[in-house]
């Protein structure tokens, strides 16, 4: 007990070590994501208008988000300093944006992989790595937001980034490839995926409780 509670301790989350370490891990993630999506960001730019392809690739963005507010905790404002309006704006929409859309996205991508491989597509190693690596994105997104500064209202304002992403995705037909096993069950699919982002904001209004002064 005694063990578990040291990893979820701040001592040990906003270790130095532990955040460079946390921060690669999440970057090198974050490029092999958008490696992954390559070939559907191809194909968007040659069948869609060019502004649709930011809303492609969600997981390694919702993954850019999160390494990107990690360098607030690896490069900390001096105490004696007075932090800029403008800076203070970017740490709550960075650190907003890489919370809710983390949990979202490592959920979403973990219950495809799942779904899929319940109707008979073949489930690879490359399946599994994206289920540690996803349900990963989810964890540690709950589990720094209690560190992080941004507010309900930044909250709210990464939710409605994502709610029109799924509006583009699912009316563009741009959401991510699907196995074809699961083609049929669009509809459903859709609405897990709205219904995943007001899910998302929640569990992270219920984490920013845990929260002290």
């Amino acid at each position: 007990m005694r063990l578990l509670s040291w990893f979820w301790s701040k001592s040990f989350l906003l270790d130095r070590s532990f955040l460079w370490l946390l921060f690669l891990v999440n970057a090198a993630g974050t490029v092999y994501g958008y490696i992954w999506y390559g070939n559907q960001i191809v194909d968007t730019i040659d069948h869609h208008p060019l502004w649709q392809v930011i809303f492609v690739p969600d997981s390694p963005t919702a993954s850019l988000f999160f390494t990107l507010s990690l360098l607030f905790f690896l490069f900390p404002r001096r105490k004696t300093s007075r932090p800029s309006a403008g800076m203070l704006w970017l740490r709550s929409v960075l650190e907003a944006l890489g919370a809710v859309s983390s949990i979202k996205y490592g959920i979403w991508a973990v219950t495809m992989i799942a779904a899929g491989g319940a109707q008979g597509d073949p489930l690879h190693w490359e399946h599994y790595m994206l289920v540690v690596s996803h349900l990963g994105m989810a964890v540690e997104a709950l589990l720094f937001i209690r560190f992080q500064t941004f507010g309900r209202v930044a909250a709210m304002a990464a939710a409605c980034w994502l709610l029109l992403n799924d509006m583009v995705d699912y009316t563009y037909n741009v959401y991510p490839w699907l196995p074809d096993v699961l083609e049929n069950d669009l509809p459903a699919i859709r609405s897990f995926t709205i219904g995943l982002t007001f899910f998302s904001l929640l569990a992270t209004w219920l984490c920013m409780r845990f929260r002290k002064e």
